[in-house]
C-alpha cells in the first residue's frame, strides 16, 4: 500500500505543477477569444468613446467648469455649548512634584571647615549648604526628614557625597536642623524650590 501511495505522489506532482502555471495562459487567451470580444461589442454602445482610467475634459471651458468656486469664505461652524476658546485659554502650569528624589542623606563638618568647596567657595559647616553629584551649584534644594517632619533649605556649592549609596552631603548646620547628628544619616526627600 506504501508503494502505491508513493508512486501517486511522485505522478501528481508534475501534474499539479503543470496546472498551476497553464491556469494564467488559459485565462490570458480566454479574454482575447473572439466570442468574448463579441459579447462586450453587444453590451457597450458603438458611438461611446472607449473606457479609461483618464477623465479628459473636451476643451478648457469644461476643465474651468469642473471645478467649484469658492469666491467667498464658508461660513464658521456654530460653536458647541462646551467649546473653550484656544484664544484666551491658558493651559494650566502642572506644579513641580513635592519630592523631586529620595535617599540617604550624611553630613560634614569640623574636619573639612575651612576648605575649598568644588565651586572655589571656602566650605562654612555653620552655612546651609549641601554636596551634590549632579545638581548644579547655586541649586537650592529642600531637604526634608520624613521621619522628623523636620526640612531645611541648603545651597549647592561641593560634589559629593563620595560614600556609596548617599545622595547628599548637607553641612552641620543643616544636619542639625534635620536632626541626623546623632546617627550621622538618614533618609531624606529632595525637591527643587525655584
Amino acid at each position: 500500500m506504501d508503494g502505491i501511495t508513493t508512486r501517486l505522489r511522485h505522478a501528481a506532482l508534475p501534474a499539479l505543477t503543470l496546472g498551476i502555471f497553464a491556469l494564467p495562459l488559459a485565462g490570458a487567451v480566454a479574454q482575447d477569444a473572439d466570442g468574448q470580444q463579441a459579447l462586450v461589442a453587444r453590451i457597450a454602445p458603438a458611438d461611446t468613446a472607449p473606457l479609461t482610467d483618464e477623465i479628459v475634459p473636451a476643451d478648457a471651458a469644461d476643465f474651468d467648469a469642473s471645478f467649484a468656486r469658492f469666491d467667498i469664505e464658508p461660513p464658521a461652524p456654530d460653536v458647541a455649548p462646551r467649546a473653550v476658546d484656544l484664544d484666551t485659554f491658558d493651559p494650566p502650569v502642572e506644579a513641580q512634584p513635592a519630592t523631586w528624589r529620595s535617599g540617604v542623606a550624611s553630613y560634614y563638618g569640623r574636619r573639612f571647615h575651612g576648605r575649598k568647596t568644588a565651586n572655589g567657595e571656602r566650605f562654612d559647616m555653620n552655612a546651609l549648604t549641601a554636596a551634590h553629584k549632579t545638581l548644579p551649584f547655586g541649586t537650592k534644594v529642600r531637604v526634608t526628614n520624613p521621619r522628623t517632619g523636620k526640612s531645611v533649605v541648603v545651597r549647592i556649592n561641593d560634589r559629593g557625597p563620595y560614600a556609596h549609596g548617599r545622595e547628599i552631603d548637607v553641612s552641620r548646620a543643616a544636619a542639625i536642623e534635620l536632626g541626623l547628628i546623632q546617627r550621622g544619616h538618614g533618609t531624606v526627600e529632595l525637591a527643587l524650590v525655584d
